[in-house]
This record gives C-alpha cells, sequence and structure tokens, in this order.
C-alpha cells in the first residue's frame, strides 16, 4: 500500500471517511489540520487569527513532508492543501489523491453556518459556493482519482478503496 490522499472541499468527508477507511485497513491515519495544530501548539482557526493564511499555509507544507515521509496510510488534508504545487507533488510522490467530489449545495449543507471554518465565518453559504468554483479545476487536476462522496461513510470509503486498492 501507499498512502491514500483524501483531498477536496470542506466538508466533502475527508476526515470521518479518512478514519473509517484507515480503520478497516488497519493503517495509520493522519490529518494535516491536525498536525498542523499539534506542531504550532495552537488550533487552525487561532493560526489564521493571529497569523493569516499564507502563515497556515506554510505550516501546513511542512506537515504534508513530515507525512509524506511517514509509514503509509489514509490522509485527510485542509480544503486547500492542493493551492501549493508542492503539495500536490509531495503527495503524488508518496500515493494516490482521491478527489471526494460532493457538489457545493451539499457541503453547504453539510457545514450549515460553519462558524468554526476560519475562510467562511463571515456569509459561509456565498464563501462556500466562491471557494468550490475557484478550487474545483485545481482539485481535479491533482487527483488522481475522483470519487463520489455522497452516501453513508461506508460506503464512500469502500468507494475509495475500491478505486486506490482494489476490492
Amino acid at each position: 500500500m501507499e498512502h491514500v490522499w483524501l483531498i477536496g472541499m470542506m466538508g466533502s468527508g475527508k476526515t470521518s471517511v479518512g478514519r473509517a477507511l484507515a480503520e478497516h485497513l488497519e493503517c495509520p491515519f493522519y490529518d494535516t489540520d491536525a498536525t498542523v495544530a499539534a506542531n504550532a501548539g495552537m488550533s487552525v482557526d487561532e493560526i489564521f487569527d493571529r497569523f493569516g493564511e499564507p502563515r497556515f499555509r506554510e505550516f501546513e507544507a511542512r506537515a504534508v513532508q513530515v507525512i509524506a515521509s511517514q509509514d503509509d496510510g489514509v490522509v485527510s488534508t485542509g480544503g486547500g492543501v492542493v493551492l501549493n504545487p508542492s503539495n500536490v507533488e509531495a503527495m503524488r510522490a508518496s500515493g494516490r489523491t482521491v478527489l471526494l467530489d460532493v457538489d457545493t449545495d451539499t457541503i453547504v449543507a453539510r457545514l450549515g453556518a460553519a462558524s468554526d471554518r476560519p475562510l467562511v465565518s463571515d456569509d459561509p453559504d456565498r464563501r462556500l459556493r466562491e471557494i468550490a468554483s475557484a478550487r474545483e479545476g485545481t482539485y481535479r487536476m491533482a487527483a488522481d482519482v475522483v470519487v463520489d462522496a455522497l452516501g453513508s461513510i461506508k460506503e464512500v470509503a469502500h468507494r475509495v478503496e475500491a478505486a486506490c486498492i482494489g476490492s
């Protein structure tokens, strides 16, 4: 096995599907946002508030490099990880990138008010639609595989497994 990097919009199910898939495969589960928070000694929200998005992206790039060098596993990434071409290169070099594809209406419904998401805290509906539109092409270019992320966590995890590892 190699790393399975889950990419996509916030609310696409990367963390939930990633945990379920890692448990099923009995392999490590990594989360770039959790790695960033642990390394920085503060939450993602605090990093955004204190230092802004550019500094967060620096922390994120380091987290990708660290995870890429660790034992193969399933990785949940932050929604903007694909904005840095070096991240995409590191992910591809260490495994397969899987886009969890979900329509924007579903993401908006899943996240609701999304007040805990730093990039969408003001006018979440509008911001989620803007971000999804701006990133769609980048997600597709970064993805080795695109998986429909509608359905139960278990169903989506099975689709990812079938697409990357075989069933």
